[in-house]
Order: C-alpha cells, then structure tokens, then sequence
C-alpha cells in the first residue's frame, strides 16, 4: 500500500470551519500510500478544524492559494465541514481552482459538504454523486443526481456523506487517485456507472 500513490501530489483545499476527520483522515491514508499532500488554503498560518460543532486543531497551511496551480498535482480532496466550503465558494480563485482539476480529467474526492465547491465550479451537470444530505436540493438545481450511499464514484469524481462513510470514502479516493488521468471529454463519454 506504501507505494500506490508513490510520486503523487495531492491537493488538499480547506479553510476554517474543515470538518477536522475528513481532512486529516484521507490525508493520513494518502500518506501512507506514498502521496505527498499540500494543504491549500487563502487563510494564511493555519485553519481552524471543527468536530462537528466544536473547535478541533490548528492545521497549518503548506501553501497560499494565490500561490497554488492545479497542474501542480495529481488529484484533489475536499474535505466537508459546514463553514469550510460554504467559505470557498464565495473566493472565485477557489472556485477556479476545482475546475482547473475538472478540466484537465484529473480525479477529485469530496465529501459531507464539500460537494458544495463543484456546485460553485459547475461541475457536477451530469454526475451522479453524494453529500451530506442537505446539499440534495443544490446538486440537482445545479443538474446532478443525488444518491443516498456511501459512496459515489463517477468517472473522475469521489463524494461521499459524512465522516462515518470515511472508510470507504479512503478505499475509493485512493483507488482514484492511483488510476491515471483521462482527458476530461473522453473519460465523460466513457464513465462508469457509479458504485
């Protein structure tokens, strides 16, 4: 397992309010199969995680996003919490920075509220995925299709609904992030259905 993800960069995008589990928990499993992760945010020093409602820990930032190019890396996380997107869709490079990753084919984990972040990016027309369950309304206004499961893959994108789903969430995320990028258009017209 220490060697699927070796040479890897992944992403990891999040700002205060990140749900603490569902970044430190796929980032740790990124890890240990031999990806090097970036924590990416527009707050400077560190974020402030939560546990549901209550303060978490400080993680450090890697990396501005100012500073930050999707061609950089391999993949992308975005980890849920409900202050955490619901900040990062309102910052237009945030929101550029998901779809660079959507247009380029490269593979992209999201969940809980995350999936918020591909509503903003107007990437998820088409998709079948899955969130916390009060983005449903959302996803389908923004023309996907809500499903109820722990996890979802569809072609290049991973969600899944709450930390209670990250083990699955980890099992799929990193078999995504092992497979090799398609171009975007071909790997749309040759998707799966989901899982």
């Amino acid at each position: 397992m220490a060697t699927l993800l070796k040479g890897k960069r992944i992403a990891i995008l999040a700002t205060d309010g990140v749900e603490q589990s569902e970044l430190t928990e796929p980032r740790k499993a990124l890890e240990e199969a031999g990806a090097r992760t970036v924590l990416i945010s527009p707050a400077e020093g560190t974020i402030q995680a939560m546990k549901h409602k209550e303060k978490g820990d400080t993680l450090r930032v890697d990396l501005a996003l100012d500073a930050a190019n999707s061609d950089d890396y391999d993949g992308l996380l975005l980890p849920g919490g409900v202050a955490n997107p619901d900040e990062l869709r309102t910052n237009p490079r945030a929101v550029s920075f998901v779809r660079a990753f959507f247009d380029s084919g490269k593979p992209v984990s999201a969940i809980c509220h995350g999936p918020w972040m591909l509503v903003e990016a107007d990437v998820v027309r088409g998709r079948t995925l899955t969130s916390w369950p009060s983005l449903k309304t959302d996803i389908h206004n923004a023309g996907g299709t809500w499903m109820d499961r722990e996890v979802v893959r569809d072609g290049q994108l991973t969600t899944s609904r709450k930390p209670a789903d990250i083990p699955a969430f980890v099992r799929e995320t990193l078999l995504a992030f092992a497979a090799e990028p398609e171009d975007s258009t071909l790997k749309r017209l040759n998707a799966s259905p989901p899982r």
